[in-house]
């Protein structure tokens, strides 16, 4: 009984702690403190179970649970949703789906199918329907589609759609443009993925000297990050290393 108790004094001390430090109602504390133990269930159940929920990283985890549960239903969901709205945003969604399950072929059908009227040159679909194109290993439909994007949409800015556009010129043989894009969307790009393939890409035209200089540069940032971006952006690192090392 006495360790039962221990046990509820301690559970209410936390929820105390975390209603002060989460900046919850103060009357919380009353009802922990006057009210054991139904206070502590109903705060548990008002505001800390909602909040773990909302959580990404639980969000995240939910719906790696739902593909194994059910690893069709985005799937089938995302196909109803289009053919019910026949919208922008459901054939974006469709088609996403689609090249995620490595269907690029049906994402490419997806993505053309809502090019049209209005929307001939959506940059949404039309960045979607390149990222299939590459996936699929169309470089030159996926170049092509980008430079079709941006030619019809100079105000879209897509820091992942410039990166790809890059990638697509080095597969498609073009280097010295891809070089150049790499070079313009290095300074911006989220994440260590631009600067590493920018280096990687001057290593393979020969100027090792800027590639060491620009890898160098990319982990000595990498020592002072947050645990969190080097955590994200672990395989980018190590693949810059292994290219230092090389």
């Amino acid at each position: 009984m006495f360790a039962g108790l221990s046990l509820m004094l301690l559970i209410n001390v936390a929820l105390v702690v975390h209603v002060i430090k989460t900046g919850r109602n103060m009357l919380w504390i009353w009802a922990l403190l006057l009210l054991p133990p139904l206070g502590a269930i109903a705060y548990a159940l008002l505001e800390v179970l909602p909040g773990l929920f909302a959580a990404p990283g639980t969000q995240r985890g939910l719906r790696s649970l739902r593909r194994v549960v059910d690893p069709n239903r985005e799937l089938r969901n995302a196909s109803v949703n289009a053919a019910v709205t026949d919208t922008v945003v459901s054939k974006a969604r469709l088609g996403a789906e689609q090249s995620r399950r490595g269907d690029h072929a049906a994402a490419m059908t997806t993505f053309r199918s809502g090019l049209r009227g209005l929307y001939e040159h959506d940059p949404t679909l039309l960045q979607g329907l390149a990222e299939a194109q590459f996936a699929a290993g169309a470089f030159t439909d996926a170049r092509d589609s980008l430079e079709l994007l941006s030619q019809n949409n100079p105000e879209f800015r897509s820091p992942s759609a410039q990166l790809l556009y890059a990638r697509a010129l080095e597969a498609a043989g073009d280097l010295v443009r891809a070089e150049a894009e790499y070079r313009a969307v290095s300074g911006s790009f989220p994440g260590a993925e631009a600067k590493t393939r920018y280096a990687l890409l001057l290593k393979r035209v020969g100027k090792a000297a800027e590639a060491r200089e620009l890898l160098l540069e990319l982990l000595k940032s990498a020592e002072i990050a947050p645990s969190h971006v080097r955590r994200s952006q672990s395989e980018w690192y190590a693949l810059a290393k292994r290219a230092l090392a090389d």
